[in-house]
């Protein structure tokens, strides 16, 4: 893992200025083969030429070289920052390939950052997320990763984890020590308040899932309900075809908008019908099979007619349960028919006059808020590998319990905390049998 890595850091394309990056031990004699100053100081520009082989100028660009263990990865870090021309960046990526580097692979710098201690395993994965951030919610979730604040809550539940496997193996190994055994109603809450701040992390996982993958939101109704022009309004352009002809859209379309830092993947699909065209007929079955799929429905109605109106689509409309559903009374500007009257759960709007679109803003975010959801200031989110690890841990935890409670043996108890330090450790990518035997020795003096 030592030898030296290269990669363009840009994205691909055209542009004003392009980064390429270097890690590995011997990243500045490559440097140094194919730039034309010497490179003395750390943490420091230096302009000049990057040349080839044969002593032609491929490109003048700055070069920064960033000292170990002072960097991203924790290695010998070069950046070189050349025009964005995709020929010119290609061209200096080759040379320096050519001087000895290596293609890196996908994420190998993330992870040698990992693997020299500049990271833990929750920031690693928030890079992605930063990367990857459609909202401000998203971006502020993944800023607090980055930052080790779920890492270093992990760490903190880790250590009092250690304790309480420690205080119980030691009262096993060394029982001529008199070592106070703890067992009941301390040890029980000790292990209980782990527990609880395991669930605590566990609650913010739909969450985490939400601000990185968004709501899968399906718009549905019977034709001509408004249910494309509910589409634009919320995108706020003209993205879908908005006619009076029944049976416009055929297929289903799909845009992300920003709902109060929460991203809803909106899927526009056509109105539910009976219907002798082929086209539209398969359309209606990929509405159904998008509604199948939704974790939020929204279901258009005509609230100028009356219901018997809707009835058929009513009628064949199915929405799996535990999705969250909602109904949209539309086109309230044109007089609501007193069939809707006693209607109190349905959310009133006017797509064509932009009525009542902030009464459904607040109505999706309270429907997509759960018990536990926190958008506030002290966001933390989840991700799917974190959950399966954690779900391990409590389950674990609560097993320990039990075991403990009916006085079984302190081996088996034992057994269940270290698996349930194992789980915790491996979201953090931290799993160390010395930490245990170190805590022992330490906190009980033992041999002394």
């Amino acid at each position: 893992m030592d030898d030296a890595i290269a990669a363009i850091a840009t994205p691909s394309g055209q542009g004003a200025i392009s980064l390429i990056r270097l890690s590995g031990a011997n990243v500045r004699q490559i440097a140094t083969a194919i730039f034309s100053r010497i490179i003395e100081t750390p943490r420091r520009q230096f302009f000049g030429s990057i040349r080839g082989a044969d002593g032609q100028v491929i490109d003048e660009v700055l070069l920064t070289w960033f000292k170990a263990p002072h960097s991203y990865t924790g290695e010998d870090t070069i950046e070189i920052s050349c025009h964005g021309g995709r020929l010119v960046t290609q061209r200096v990526l080759e040379r320096v390939l050519e001087a000895g580097a290596r293609s890196a692979e996908a994420g190998e710098f993330s992870q040698r950052a990992f693997l020299n201690g500049k990271m833990d395993l929750t920031q690693a994965e928030a890079v992605m997320d930063l990367i990857s951030a459609q909202t401000d919610l998203a971006l502020k979730a993944a800023h607090e990763q980055l930052s080790g604040r779920l890492g270093h809550a992990l760490l903190d539940l880790r250590q009092d984890l250690i304790g309480i496997v420690a205080h119980v193996e030691a009262y096993i190994d060394f029982p001529e020590e008199d070592i106070d055994p703890e067992t009941g109603a301390a040890l029980m809450a000790r292990i209980d308040a782990v527990k609880s701040s395991v669930n605590g992390l566990l609650a913010t996982a739909d969450q985490g899932r939400i601000l990185r993958e968004g709501v899968r939101t399906v718009i549905c109704g019977a034709p001509n309900v408004g249910k494309s022009s509910l589409l634009n309004v919320l995108l706020g352009f003209d993205r879908a075809i908005v006619s009076e002809t029944a049976g416009t859209t055929r297929d289903t379309i799909e845009e992300v908008i920003n709902l109060s830092g929460i991203p809803l993947r909106l899927i526009d699909t056509a109105g539910v019908r009976e219907s002798d065209d082929l086209i539209e007929r398969e359309g209606i079955s990929r509405t159904q099979t998008q509604i199948a799929n939704a974790e939020l429905v929204l279901e258009v109605v005509d609230a100028s007619l009356p219901k018997a109106e809707t009835a058929q689509f009513e009628g064949s409309l199915s929405v799996p349960s535990g999705t969250h559903h909602l109904r949209l009374l539309n086109k309230i500007d044109r007089g609501e028919h007193t069939d809707w009257s006693g209607d109190e759960d349905g959310v009133r709007i006017s797509c064509t006059e932009k009525q009542g679109l902030d009464a459904l803003s607040d109505t999706i975010l309270q429907t997509l808020a759960g018990p536990g959801a926190n958008w506030g200031a002290d966001l933390v989110a989840i991700n799917a590998r974190h959950k399966r690890c954690l779900s391990r841990a409590a389950e674990d935890l609560t097993i320990a319990g039990q075991r403990l409670t009916e006085g079984e043996s302190p081996e088996f108890t034992a057994l269940e905390l270290r698996s349930a330090l194992d789980a915790i450790g491996e979201v953090i990518g931290k799993t160390d049998v010395e930490e245990i035997l170190g805590e022992i020795f330490s906190t009980f003096c033992i041999g002394k």
